[in-house]
């Protein structure tokens, strides 16, 4: 007899099932449904994404073809292709929203390791990333005239590089509209690239205690009143104070700014930060920005490890769907990959599990030893009778 259910079931015992539970009947999700509950609904999306399913077609079959082990996962039996498609199009898309959050609060000290800075400020980053889509399957989130896409903007804290904050709007809404929805608290750090930079949103910010740090853009027109000492860093060309003196930008911010030269030691490109910090030293102020790279590698991530490019529905509520899905199944494997020891790469672990997902044996045990097979069961091996 098995003593634990497949690794998939205790991937999905990870899931305050409770706390899902209120979250359905909260947001009503399964008002007017009969028979396929939420909870079957998220195990057969968790599926699409760890089990690297493309189609409904593959993500039915592939839960059908397993008999009758989808019992371990809170399921009677495999859903219908009919009825999973019907689910992602008119169940809301808030519930998993919500679920994600209800995970991240749940399991977001595990994350906290030795920080990368000195500083006590909470660290963020904003950015936004495209998701292309067909115009014609999609002609909701028309972009261009042959093209379809949305956008997915996504705040990701530095301390454990999760995403405390993600949005997915049609690709027309510009990233600073969402931006300047948003609240920090006094202290924060904020790293924007130079696309969203909106003097008037930064100066609310300087008022409010928010530092932040970003690029200059090339037309930006300014004053040095102050150059400050450079460190004895080669890379540091330039630390200045400036005020902006173009009409609109004086205007909407009419306090000091430090202006910070940076050579890029590989690419020798020269590299012109803005920041309100007045404090931290010019290098930290580099490293700062470099960091925000992360927020790419997150992207990267996403999009190449996980179904957010190649949708299995076409409406908006069945896309957001599966991108916030998506969000969870990427917290639930990025917490596998901090409890093990083993040193895994995202994209090994989530290629052994998708080979292991329905192989019965514990779960922690297999992220500290893969490649060991698992000892035979008792009974497994016949007594060798000797012949007379």
């Amino acid at each position: 007899m098995n003593k634990c259910s497949s690794i998939f079931g205790q991937i999905l015992s990870l899931l305050p099932r409770i706390g899902f539970e209120r979250l359905v009947q909260e947001t009503k999700s399964e008002k007017g449904a009969k028979g396929f509950s939420s909870w079957e609904q998220l195990v057969g999306m968790l599926f699409c994404h760890i089990g690297q399913a493309c189609t409904l077609r593959e993500i039915t079959q592939g839960l059908s073809s397993v008999l009758g082990r989808v019992r371990h996962l809170g399921m009677e039996e495999a859903p219908k292709r009919s009825t999973l498609a019907y689910a992602n199009e008119h169940r809301t898309w808030e519930l998993y929203r919500q679920t994600f959050y209800l995970l991240l609060q749940r399991y977001q000290g595990e994350f906290v390791g030795k920080k990368k800075f000195r500083f006590k400020n909470q660290l963020v980053s904003f950015d936004t990333t495209v998701i292309d889509l067909c115009a014609k399957v999609f002609d909701w989130a028309k972009f261009r005239r042959t093209k379809g896409a949305i956008k997915l903007h996504l705040v990701l804290d530095h301390e454990g590089y999760l995403p405390t904050f993600a949005c997915v709007t049609e690709a027309k809404v510009h990233e600073v509209n969402v931006l300047r929805s948003l609240r920090f608290s006094a202290g924060s750090i904020v790293v924007i690239d130079m696309g969203c930079v909106d003097y008037q949103m930064l100066g609310d910010w300087n008022e409010e205690g928010i530092y932040f740090v970003t690029r200059q853009k090339s037309n930006a027109r300014y004053e040095v009143v102050e150059e400050k000492e450079r460190p004895q860093n080669r890379t540091i060309l330039k630390d200045e104070i400036i005020y902006l003196s173009g009409q609109y930008a004086l205007t909407n911010y009419p306090e000091p700014l430090r202006r910070i030269e940076v050579k890029d030691p590989q690419s020798n490109e020269v590299i012109v930060f803005l920041t309100n910090h007045m404090n931290f030293g010019a290098t930290t102020i580099a490293a700062i920005y470099k960091d925000r790279w992360q927020i790419e590698i997150f992207f990267k991530t996403l999009k190449q490890k996980l179904r957010v490019k190649s949708f299995v529905g076409t409406s908006a509520n069945a896309l957001k769907i599966q991108i916030w899905t998506a969000l969870i199944a990427l917290l639930l494997l990025k917490y596998l990959k901090t409890r093990s020891t083993h040193g895994w790469s995202f994209s090994n672990l989530l290629a052994l599990l998708r080979f292991n997902l329905f192989v019965y044996r514990d779960l922690w045990e297999w992220l500290e030893n893969p490649l060991i097979p698992p000892p035979e069961p008792l009974g497994a091996q016949q007594l060798s009778l000797g012949i007379i």
